[in-house]
């Protein structure tokens, strides 16, 4: 009898806890579009390269109004292809699947060729509502700000040698 009434308390304690992950999935599953969840859920190409190397350029931004900050780092080969992306965000669903899916645009593509992603097409790949227009505009002011890191850095080794 004393286990069942543990029991019972300790169930009558997590209850709202388990209901409220629910609730919270609930209201995720229902104010984003799926392609938003399965890029917060399975984010692709999280992590960060070495910022001193010559062949990555990063971009660090925010939004302070809404508190986002986006980290966006490339890697750039000999011919000006970017042949990896990461990428760390603090903040919302928007904001971390406008980065996860920048990153993927972005790999394969020439450094120009990145330069010209516009936030309208994240926004319209991901089905962003206006209230979350400004999580595509961040994706696409790190992959800029990144570029010119790059190009940078890349500026100042070609002056050394």
């Amino acid at each position: 009898m004393a286990a069942y009434n543990l029991s019972n308390r300790v169930y009558s304690k997590i209850r709202p806890l388990i209901s409220a992950s629910m609730d919270a999935r609930y209201m995720l599953t229902r104010n984003y579009h799926e392609k938003v969840i399965d890029h917060y859920e399975n984010p692709r190409n999280v992590g960060s390269f070495d910022k001193s190397d010559a062949n990555i350029g990063t971009g660090l931004v925010g939004a302070p109004a809404c508190g986002d900050v986006m980290k966006l780092q490339i890697k750039v080969d000999e011919n000006g292809k970017i042949v990896d992306a990461k990428f760390k965000t603090f903040g919302c669903g928007s904001a971390i699947a406008s980065s996860s899916l920048a990153t993927e645009w972005i790999k394969g593509k020439s450094v120009n060729e990145a330069n010209s992603i516009k936030n309208q097409d994240i926004a319209k790949e991901l089905c962003l509502p206006p209230v979350k227009l400004h999580c595509s505009m961040l994706a696409e002011d790190a992959i800029k700000a990144a570029i010119i890191d790059y190009n940078t850095k890349k500026n100042k080794e070609q002056k050394s040698n």
